[in-house]
């Protein structure tokens, strides 16, 4: 799953991925495979250990799709985002060799993806192919976690829950 870049630190509730408890991530992950919107989640804080232990057991990495990124408006929003530096997403998958799925999580996060291939971006809940030396690769592109984005938490994760099933996980 590749998502943009984190928001600023001083949104974190922990020190990994989707930190900031105001996006959905965690809840939408809940939903999708426990039926429980709280399964990752203790108050105002994230079950980490929990959310780590079950990635690894349903073998999903998490990256961003940008290093290196200017916040204009020094808030979580990607509208303002400014990349200095994209991830190297051909170098992670070689070091991912039976990863033949990508997710992004939202709109920024496929637009940096794609930046470098002749390819539109779908819509939100299709896919594309893409090669990386002679892998291809699926792409599949789901809406944003993030509460700005217009969509009820119940309909993400019926987009989410659609790959993950298709993914048989």
């Amino acid at each position: 799953m590749l998502g943009s870049f984190p928001p600023p630190p001083i949104r974190w509730a922990m020190n990994f991925y989707y930190p900031n408890l105001n996006n959905d991530m965690w809840r939408i992950m809940g939903l999708v495979f426990f039926d429980d919107k709280e399964y990752f989640i203790d108050g105002k804080k994230f079950k980490e250990a929990l959310l780590k232990d079950f990635l690894t057991q349903k073998g999903i990495a998490i990256y961003d799709t940008a290093k290196t990124v200017i916040r204009e408006n020094n808030n979580a929003s990607d509208k303002f985002l400014t990349i200095i530096q994209k991830s190297d997403i051909k170098g992670l998958l070689a070091t991912l060799p039976d990863c033949n799925h990508i997710i992004t999580t939202g709109e920024k996060a496929s637009e940096i993806l794609l930046s470098n291939f002749d390819i539109k971006i779908p819509k939100v809940g299709q896919s594309v192919e893409l090669t990386f030396d002679n892998k291809i690769v699926t792409l599949h592109r789901l809406p944003s976690s993030s509460r700005a984005y217009p969509l009820v938490l119940d309909k993400k994760a019926q987009f989410y829950r659609a790959v993950f099933e298709k993914l048989d996980l």
